[in-house]
């Protein structure tokens, strides 16, 4: 099983509720992601944190193998997510991926 996880910080530029209803758009995209990518076991988005995280949104996924990772990262349905939704509302991402 691989384990692939990012925060993410969000647009200084967009004001609360739009953060607010940003965030919700991404969790239930890519939540929604599950079922529809082989290879993809597990998506979780919390977009609730304590105040002093350094992220806004954390995604915590799981894949079957590497191979299954490296596909997803190049599927057209996670790309269109992450090149319309994710990407236009966050301004940091980082992450962190292993295998278990």
């Amino acid at each position: 099983m691989v384990k692939h996880y990012i925060i993410w910080k969000m647009n200084e530029e967009l004001n609360e509720d739009k953060k607010v209803e940003a965030k919700a758009k991404i969790k239930s995209s890519l939540e929604g992601l599950v079922g529809k990518i082989d290879g993809l076991t597990k998506m979780e988005i919390k977009t609730e944190c304590f105040e002093a995280s350094a992220g806004d949104i954390m995604m915590d996924s799981e894949f079957t193998s590497k191979e299954a990772l490296e596909a997803y990262q190049v599927n057209p349905l996670h790309v269109e997510v992450a090149t319309n939704i994710v990407r236009p509302n966050v301004e940091i991402r980082l992450s962190f991926d292993y295998e278990e």
